[in-house]
Parts: structure tokens; sequence; C-alpha cells
């Protein structure tokens, strides 16, 4: 299987989100292509910072420009060893673009391992992938998750859940358990100090 990992985002994705599975990814020696429906190589999309401070849901904040190093038009899933959907507020239109979906659904029916976090789950459900399956996400897509005819399974907001080869986090709180436990998915054996 090859190494090669595909990270599909847009405007908006949660910075962190986005760029700390990409850097952590490749420390673990698999080249991740990041791409964006309607952008080309090179082209960079807008982050933007979600923190929890006390409000009663996440406070947004501008982020950082990330550069996308391929191109969403040439990429194609039989490439790629697995998907990552950051969140953020680009899947709320990521989930919109026919392309995304119908590449969401060939990972799935590949049976290719996939992390999701945070509102990434709104791609999935608009994919229609998660009947009958337990996943979590931020918990305000909850509904969502459960209208897709999925489980929602509450979990700590620094703790990810696995169900065979679907990797979720409610946020990025939960990065080092839900990379880990996606490149333990994906085949690589983590061991702690």
């Amino acid at each position: 299987m090859p190494r090669k990992l595909l990270l599909i985002a847009g405007d908006y994705a949660e910075d962190y989100e986005l760029m700390v599975p990409f850097q952590a990814l490749g420390a673990f020696g698999f080249e991740v292509d990041a791409v964006c429906p309607g952008k080309k190589a090179g082209e960079t999309i807008r982050t933007a910072i979600h923190d929890f401070d006390g409000a009663q849901t996440y406070s947004e904040k501008p982020g950082h420009l990330f550069r996308l190093n391929a191109t969403f038009a040439e990429v194609s899933p039989p490439q790629y060893a697995g998907l990552v959907l950051p969140g953020g507020r680009a899947p709320e239109y990521l989930r919109l673009d026919p392309k995304v979906i119908e590449m969401v659904r060939e990972f799935f029916a590949a049976k290719k391992p996939i992390a999701a976090v945070c509102h990434a789950l709104q791609i999935l459900a608009a994919a229609d992938v998660l009947k009958d399956r337990r996943c979590t996400a931020y918990p305000a897509c909850a509904p969502d998750v459960t209208l897709a005819g999925g489980q929602y399974v509450a979990v700590p907001i620094d703790q990810a859940y696995t169900e065979g080869l679907l990797v979720t986090a409610p946020a990025w709180p939960a990065h080092a358990p839900w990379i880990k436990a996606f490149v333990e998915v994906l085949g690589v054996t983590v061991t702690g100090v």
C-alpha cells in the first residue's frame, strides 16, 4: 500500500487540525498531499483558530495561510493509503462539493483508513457513509452524525474514538490520541517511552 495520504481542506479549516496532522504524519514517514477544491499546488488557503476560552462554544480567531502541495483536480483516491479530514468551518461548504463526496465514498468503498476531526464529520454525514457506524465529533455535530444513521459517541475533548478503519476526535485537543490511533490503523506501531 502506498505511504501517501490525502488531506482535503478548504478556507477556514481549523488551523491546528490542518497543520498539526500534516506535519505529524510527515514525521511518521507519510507523504501527505494537501488539497482544496478549485485550487492548485502552491496556492494557499486561510485557516481559523478555534479556541475553548470559557464561552458557550468555541471562539474563532484568524489563523495562518497554508500552502497546498497538490492540485485537487489531479488527485485520485487509489493513489493513497488513507484520508485525513480536518475540521473548522471548511467542512460546512466542502460537503456541498460532489467531487469531495465522491472521493470520501471511494475511500470507504476501498476500506482505507480515514481520520476525521471536529466538524469534518459533516462531510462524512453528507457522503452518507456513517450508517450503523460509531464515531465522535465536535458535540455540535452530533445531530449530523445521528441524522446520517450513525451513532455519536461522546468522549472527552482530548480523546479519540476508533471503529475499524475510522478514527475520529472531537477537536484539536485530541491530536495526540487521534494521530496515534490513525497511524496505528495505517500499520505503524507507536510505542511509549
